[in-house]
């Protein structure tokens, strides 16, 4: 799961946690809920906010066996223009064909949230 940083206006701290890319917090609380920290003197309905200190995605591997290992899909475009998915898994196969679904990444497996 993705790691996102918020920003609380109240005490001025930025607090780090780990959620789904469709949760949605706006309060202290829901915050340090979902960090599982205290809430020390701040009010649990005081606003937070997302933001950004790094880059996003600074972190995502570069290697295929990296990528394959943390469940992406890396197409590359062959020279003829058709695409190889260097990072196949299982029963996925490693050209595409888009006349053949059964030849497309198996996204549905890799997709957890």
């Amino acid at each position: 799961m993705p790691r996102y940083d918020y920003y609380c206006e109240a005490n001025e701290e930025v607090v780090e946690v780990i959620h789904g890319m469709t949760t949605k917090l706006t309060t202290w609380g829901e915050l340090c809920e979902c960090g599982g920290q205290d809430l020390g003197g701040t009010p649990p309905d005081a606003h937070v906010r997302r933001i950004f200190t790094a880059a996003p995605m600074a972190n995502t591997p570069t290697g295929n066996s990296e990528l394959k290992n943390n469940g992406w899909t890396r197409l590359e475009k062959r020279y003829d223009g058709t695409y190889e998915n260097v990072t196949a898994t299982g029963t996925e196969k490693k050209h595409l064909n888009p006349n053949d679904p059964s030849s497309l990444p198996h996204l549905h497996k890799k997709i957890s949230d």
